[in-house]
């Protein structure tokens, strides 16, 4: 069965996006670029919430752009024709590979686990993360921890006060700055 990751850049204090909504301090150097490229060569559907697809449309034309150099060329390469499914209440629309998401979360993963496919179905999106943590979808965490403290913002992990038992199954360290953690859920026996 195909697993559902939730996999984001986060500060050493637990959030995605500082109490600014800024996330600025989360550009990766060329190590964890080329680590993030190696990561979406497992991930066969790609679940995105409304900000994050809206940030990641840049991607979607950024082959334009001459400036670019060999990695981020490989990632459009690699992102653009990945499919995507989008949640959003607001949006009428989508463009590229994606498409809005037809039904709720745990709808969505049910079918898109059923489908033959291969690869992770990874989830973008510190609220839609939070929707599939609630409905136990989850079965990895990946984050790679920048070294820096914002004080406040997006958290990483859904403040739901559940508890969930993981197992370390990888750890890494990029350029003695930033750690790279990889959790698999545990869950328990069933008779």
């Amino acid at each position: 069965m195909r697993s559902v990751t939730y996999s984001m850049n986060v500060s050493l204090d637990g959030y995605i996006v500082g109490p600014d909504g800024s996330f600025d301090w989360t550009g990766p150097d060329a190590e964890v670029f080329r680590f993030w490229i190696d990561e979406i060569r497992e991930v066969g559907v790609h679940l995105l919430g409304r900000r994050l697809y809206e940030t990641m449309l840049y991607w979607e034309t950024a082959d334009q752009d001459p400036s670019l150099d060999e990695a981020q060329q490989e990632w459009i390469e690699l992102w653009n024709p990945l499919p995507k499914v989008v949640f959003s209440n607001t949006l009428s629309a989508v463009q590229g590979r994606a498409r809005l998401a037809s039904g709720g979360l745990a709808e969505e993963i049910e079918r898109l686990r059923a489908e033959p496919g291969e690869g992770d179905i990874a989830i973008g999106g510190a609220t839609l993360a939070a929707e599939a943590a609630a409905l136990g979808l989850i079965d990895e965490y990946r984050t790679v921890v920048y070294p820096v403290l914002v004080g406040g913002g997006t958290p990483f992990f859904p403040r739901d006060e559940r508890r969930v038992d993981l197992e370390l199954v990888e750890t890494r360290t990029f350029n003695s700055k930033f750690a790279y953690l990889r959790y698999r859920v545990v869950r328990p026996a069933t008779r």
